[in-house]
């Protein structure tokens, strides 16, 4: 493959980093090295930011939320939700709309792949989800 690697990176590989959660922590977190060294470009669809900053603001506080998405955004890149976005995951067969709607701003963004832990609920997919740690054989 030309080019730099482009992932829609999952709301459950960025838990898993934050909130250190194990058996998971490690592969996530080299997902997320992968990106801030480069050798990746990372995507994170517009609706897990706001999602993200309700569950840290939950557990933490607002000011720490707007810190971490501040630093987050550094990272990754956000892959629009729009109506196209939406009219297209309505389309899909998943059984969560959500998972339908990271898939349709994963392939708008122009992304290979999405990195989530639950690559199950991603299939059938216009694109294939990878594990983590099948991600990083990848790179």
């Amino acid at each position: 493959m030309t080019g730099k690697l482009r992932v829609l990176i999952d709301l459950n590989l960025i838990l898993d980093v934050l909130q250190k959660r194990e058996p998971f922590y490690v592969a996530s977190a080299q997902v997320l090295a992968c990106v801030e060294t480069g050798l990746v470009e990372g995507l994170v669809a517009a609706h897990t930011i706001t999602t993200l900053f309700y569950l840290i603001a939950k557990d933490r506080s607002t000011e720490v939320a707007r810190v971490a998405l501040t630093e987050l955004l550094h990272l990754l890149s956000v892959a629009a939700v729009d109506h196209t976005t939406i009219e297209q995951a309505l389309s899909l067969p998943y059984n969560d709309f959500e998972d339908a709607v990271q898939m349709m701003a994963a392939v708008q963004a122009g992304a290979q792949y999405v990195v989530t832990r639950n690559i199950q609920d991603y299939r059938p997919g216009p694109l294939p989800a990878l594990q983590p740690a099948e991600l990083l054989t990848v790179v």
